[in-house]
């Protein structure tokens, strides 16, 4: 009787395992920790501090005016990187976000040209549905003020398409690595070297976010919030107390309106992929960049920036 039982769960157990595919119990949150980046943010000695990673709403409130004035309040700035999540049948992409609340210099700018209050920049992953619970990272597309950078890790079909594939995608230990400037803070690939002048912070996934111990920590959590979530930084993307314009942060230090939520990220001179694609339309931005992608659908089974 207990073999006959046993063969009945066996074979229950095989059922189940054929009818239910090896990706569907991944959830937003998990994929984004899998392939959230070993993230190489360079500080400045002169005001380190002003490069530490945190939230839109790190002191406590939505007031995109205030930020530049409570960024020393450094018991707040605790790592943290913004997610979002948009499939296609054969695709995940997941962007992240990092932001600052300053864009800084240490001269001075007088004309407010150079530094503005908020800045958030990032990075794109498309992630392949190969049957694996977390899928095939295959190419990123970076964020460097108003230019975007393509990239894909060893191993990747891709090719150049309209854009050049701007170098190799490094991982440490299976994640992807990037790297973030100090005071202007453009993203890009990490190229495997050091920090330019010998120090920066370099954060990690985890459950909570740190605040770095100095300007030269080199292992600070990071914690991710959902762009989507409800009451976030999407669902607020009409409010008038953090956004000047649709995708456009309010600001008042430096360049009046300067920085951008990733629906508001452009490239300057990459022709018909518009304002905002990077986080709306990201199947797009992908089969526009790069070449040689197999099996790529364009058409989204989910989208909730639509």
């Amino acid at each position: 009787m207990k073999t006959i039982r046993a063969s009945l769960l066996a074979a229950a157990l095989f059922t189940t395992a054929l009818t239910t595919p090896a990706n569907a119990a991944v959830s937003d949150h998990d994929l984004a920790f899998h392939w959230a980046p070993v993230h190489h943010q360079d500080t400045d000695s002169s005001d380190h501090d002003a490069d530490y990673l945190s939230t839109v709403d790190f002191d406590g409130d939505w007031n995109t005016l205030n930020n530049w004035e409570n960024q020393p309040q450094l018991a707040k700035l605790t790592g943290a990187a913004y997610y979002s999540v948009v499939e296609t049948s054969t695709h995940w992409f997941v962007v992240y976000g990092f932001f600052h609340p300053r864009d800084w210099d240490d001269q001075p700018d007088p004309f407010s040209t150079r530094t503005h209050e908020n800045d958030l920049e990032g990075v794109l992953f498309a992630v392949r549905k190969d049957g694996s619970q977390y899928g095939r990272l295959e190419a990123a597309v970076t964020v460097a003020h108003s230019d975007f950078y393509s990239y894909v890790p060893t191993g990747s079909p891709y090719r150049n398409g309209s854009e050049t594939i701007d170098g190799t995608l490094l991982l440490v230990g299976g994640r992807p690595a990037t790297f973030q400037e100090a005071k202007g803070h453009g993203l890009y690939r990490w190229t495997g070297t050091d920090f330019p002048g010998g120090d920066g912070v370099v954060y990690q996934p985890a459950a909570t976010g740190e605040v770095p111990s100095g300007g030269n920590d080199r292992s600070v959590g990071y914690r991710l919030v959902n762009t989507l979530e409800a009451g976030g930084m999407w669902a607020r993307r009409d409010n008038a107390e953090t956004y000047s314009s649709f995708g456009t942060f309010r600001g008042d230090n430096g360049k009046d309106n300067a920085a951008n939520a990733p629906w508001g990220w452009d490239d300057q001179n990459d022709g018909a992929v518009y304002r905002g694609y990077l986080a709306t339309d990201p199947a797009l931005v992908i089969d526009r960049y790069f070449s040689d992608k197999g099996s790529f659908s364009l058409t989204y089974t989910r989208n909730a920036f639509r």
